[in-house]
């Protein structure tokens, strides 16, 4: 991506550049510039336009600092609120009580799924989602879960890979195998690492076997015995590339 700005932010230096010297006159050629008339005229602008512009300048002034007073009076408090209603849930669920970390016990705490309607705007009520997501799986409940999961959004390089792959699980509970296998490999590419990625690849090409699409299933095995040789997968793979090949 990176390549592609640098590369049209060139091109467009060069056009530019070359608009320019296509269209500056030598120097005798150039009319002469009248400053004390330059200056009349954008007095005279200025003076037509002030309203326009003041309103303007305080509209923007207004959005930037309320904006500055958002994330300092009413973002940064809710995080906090967020994370420490947590807390709890994150007990709940570390302990297996996932009927409670979702719905809450009534008492000091309000359940994930509360807590992800309430503060969607932090990064906890995201967090939340998650959360509430893996306690439907666990509780059978998937395509409630899978909307759960699928709005969670997070760079953590092992939470986000996980998260899909439990969206993908989902999927495939729910039989819906196509785009069970995408999410799959989507959690391959987003997880980027050697322990995840084969992982998942794995899992999408087990999938893809299951939609009788041996050709795919078989780039996925490939691309695990070549791309990630020394992990876990790896060392077992020649014997699913054996048998589709053998097809």
């Amino acid at each position: 991506m990176r390549k592609i700005n640098y590369f049209c932010t060139a091109k467009f230096r060069a056009v530019i550049f070359d608009m320019a010297k296509k269209e500056t006159k030598p120097a005798e050629q150039a009319p002469a510039v009248n400053i004390e008339e330059a200056l009349n005229r954008s007095e005279q602008f200025f003076n037509k336009n002030k309203k326009i512009i003041f309103i303007s300048l305080i509209a923007l002034i207004v959005i930037i600092a309320g904006g500055m007073l958002y994330k300092s009076k009413v973002v940064a408090p809710r995080e906090t609120k967020a994370s420490a209603a947590m807390f709890l849930g994150e007990t709940y669920f570390v302990n297996g009580d996932f009927a409670t970390a979702l719905a809450g016990d009534g008492v000091d705490f309000v359940g994930f799924e509360e807590i992800a309607d309430m503060y969607s705007n932090t990064k906890a009520g995201k967090l939340a989602n998650a959360y509430a997501g893996l306690c439907c799986a666990q509780l059978d409940s998937f395509e409630v879960a899978a909307q759960y999961l699928a709005k969670f959004k997070g760079n953590d390089e092992m939470a986000s890979p996980a998260i899909l792959g439990a969206l993908a699980n989902c999927y495939a509970q729910m039989e819906d195998l196509n785009q069970a296998a995408v999410t799959f490999e989507k959690a391959a590419k987003v997880a980027d690492n050697a322990l995840l990625s084969p992982y998942y690849l794995f899992q999408a090409a087990l999938v893809y076997e299951s939609l009788e699409n041996p050709a795919k299933a078989l780039k996925l095995y490939n691309s695990i015995k070549f791309d990630y040789p020394n992990s876990k997968e790896a060392q077992t793979i020649e014997q699913y590339i054996t048998r589709i090949s053998s097809k």
